[in-house]
């Protein structure tokens, strides 16, 4: 979708790739979908098990749930209420775990350990992986001649899906990712040259929140060569990518779909032609989205309250 305003303000095409509008409300469901396809009987027999910040859980859940096997989703404690009753209505078993993502982990390791489960992590994986680069092939089929796609930034999951497709058809395309400035863990995992351990904090994008793993297999390897350039949002910006979502282009997005929309309005990307933004998730408390588009406070301390 062509966004008037967005590209009125940048002087180029800018197109909305409107993920949130996805039958769980995320994009997620591609790569969940993707890998519960390609388990065996037997593996399928065991059940599916994940940690999750919320929309991984909930497209897990769900394509479980019609392949009618048992998912377990792990989670810790700062994921939102409203991402917990609805993997909940799906039939997924919900544990909450420790502060982090690394805490609910430790619960899947377990389930794998003693019951067998089979674990479809939310990123480092590689049917996950492929299932989120369907995203860059539909891309360049609908704005093949994008200048640069910006691609919410967590584990790298949709990052490293999106930018292998992209890159594999359009070589000269930048790919970059955006994240937030509270917790950001593959930023910081680039930075270092390896993947490290961040403290998992509460933020508005609370979709991008969570570890990329110690022992990182993939993602940080495919981003770290991929990618063009990471970048990062203050709560406010990603507040303002929100609003604008709902004001402009009548859209009701998370904070993690409204990182691109962010970045643009707070000038921290040079662009030079057309431009994609991936609006990668809606699933927001709407008590939350209510606070942040008439306009008052709502920072992440807020949200966890």
């Amino acid at each position: 979708m062509l966004s008037q305003s967005l590209s009125e303000r940048v002087g180029h095409p800018v197109h909305l790739k409107l993920e949130h509008h996805q039958t769980t409300g995320a994009f997620k469901l591609r790569g969940a979908s993707n890998a519960i396809a390609a388990l065996t009987p037997e593996q399928k027999s065991r059940g599916v098990v994940a940690a999750s910040t919320g929309n991984h859980g909930r497209a897990l859940a769900l394509a479980a749930k019609l392949e009618g096997i048992r998912a377990v989703i792990c989670m810790s404690k700062l994921v939102p209420e409203n991402k917990l009753d609805a993997i909940r209505r799906l039939g997924a078993d919900v544990r909450i775990v420790g502060n982090s993502q690394d805490d609910a982990q430790q619960e899947v390791d377990r389930l794998v350990a003693e019951e067998r489960m089979v674990m479809l992590p939310p990123f480092d994986h590689p049917d996950i992986i492929a299932g989120q680069g369907t995203l860059g092939l539909e891309i360049m089929e609908q704005a093949p001649d994008a200048a640069a796609v910006l691609v919410p930034l967590s584990g790298g999951g949709l990052a490293s899906g999106v930018a292998a497709a992209v890159k594999g058809i359009s070589p000269n395309t930048k790919v970059i990712g955006i994240s937030m400035a509270r917790g950001a863990a593959m930023k910081a995992s680039l930075d270092a040259g390896r993947p490290v351990q961040v403290e998992e904090l509460a933020t508005l994008a609370d979709s991008l929140g969570g570890g990329i793993g110690l022992d990182n297999r993939l993602t940080f390897a495919m981003c770290r060569d991929l990618l063009d350039d990471v970048i990062l949002l203050s709560e406010d910006e990603i507040a303002a990518g929100i609003r604008h979502a709902y004001e402009q282009e009548r859209e009701i997005v998370e904070g993690a779909g409204a990182v691109g929309i962010g970045a643009l309005l707070a000038d921290k990307v040079g662009v030079s032609g057309p431009t994609v933004l991936i609006l990668s998730g809606r699933n927001i408390d709407m008590a939350l989205h209510r606070r942040i588009v008439c306009g008052e406070a709502a920072t992440a301390t807020e949200r966890v309250a």
